[in-house]
């Protein structure tokens, strides 16, 4: 009965179609949805004038938006492509040692990425005093850097108690679930099924990060999405990278509600702190590669795990 069982559940893993394929065309089919049909669909309820349109309203549908057009494809492509969704997606509960264990490494890269941040922006701004060329790109660079601050600050402003609780939803709950389903889920499982669990990781970090469109995180959102697809391989459970997705999101605005906007400003830093930075960029790395091999190696025996997946599988 057993061997029944496990043949049934091999058979409904076999894709209807290449995954990686299936990963491009939902990569591209979801981005476009997302990008033009959630864009037409705010024009169409509140017209141009965007600037005096009623934010909460904004936020529901930005919500809505991601429910839409990327979870439930999320959904629909696993289950059109491999028919099991509850395997491609990894729907399994996990065990609160595992998600404190990869939370761990959640506070050890936070505060990483904002010290890489400091010291990627100070190269930059060093480069572009003699260079023209690097000077243009900065240029570019900072202008998207604004657009994209100008949203953000019309989304995370809030003046009560409903409207703070309406930006969490909007910017940790609802990112974290959905953007995990679909990127951890459908897309990394594609990829898995013909590349290297480490080159399944990379691709759809590399692809989370260009989702985005945040130019100067653009290698930090990179290096978490990597983090997040590690959590959810070594863990196999898309529960584990949804909550440090909300964690870190969550943390967010909590900065913003604490600090003020300069927290949401990505090109900006202190040179007199950039010695700081760097030698804390230095330690925390270190540090978090260690923590990364420790549990690797010992991951088993801190969650009492049965099954351990090893990124050195093909």
């Amino acid at each position: 009965m057993q061997n029944n069982n496990d043949n049934k559940n091999d058979f409904r893993e076999i894709p209807t179609m290449s995954p990686t394929k299936a990963a491009l065309l939902g990569l591209i089919a979801v981005f476009f949805i997302f990008q033009f049909g959630g864009g037409l669909l705010t024009l169409s309820i509140f017209g141009f004038d965007l600037n005096n349109a009623d934010m909460n309203l904004m936020r529901l549908l930005t919500i809505g938006s991601q429910i839409l057009f990327i979870l439930f494809p999320a959904i629909l492509f696993s289950k059109l492509v491999f028919i099991d969704v509850t395997s491609t997606i990894r729907f399994r509960i996990p065990k609160p040692k595992e998600v404190g264990l990869f939370a761990v490494g959640m506070i050890i890269l936070v505060p990483l990425l904002q010290d890489y941040l400091h010291v990627q922006n100070y190269i930059l701004l060093e480069l572009s005093k003699s260079s023209s060329f690097v000077s243009g790109i900065k240029n570019f660079l900072d202008m998207l850097d604004k657009m994209v601050e100008e949203t953000y600050l019309q989304i995370l402003t809030a003046n009560n108690p409903l409207e703070y609780l309406l930006v969490i939803a909007t910017v940790s709950i609802t990112p974290a679930i959905c953007e995990e389903f679909f990127f951890r889920g459908f897309v990394q499982k594609s990829f898995e099924y013909k590349h290297k669990p480490i080159t399944a990781i990379l691709l759809t970090s590399i692809f989370f990060g260009l989702y985005h469109f945040n130019p100067y995180g653009l290698l930090p959102l990179i290096a978490l999405g990597g983090y997040l697809g590690y959590s959810v391989y070594k863990s196999d459970s898309i529960f584990v990278p949804v909550v440090l997705h909300f964690l870190n999101n969550f943390i967010a605005i909590i900065a913003f509600f604490v600090f003020g906007k300069e927290e949401l400003i990505q090109s900006n830093f202190e040179v007199e702190k950039i010695e700081t930075h760097t030698i804390s960029f230095i330690l925390l790395l270190a540090l978090f590669i260690g923590f990364v091999i420790f549990i690797s190696r010992n991951y088993n025996k801190l969650t009492n795990k049965e099954v351990q997946n090893d990124l050195s599988e093909v």
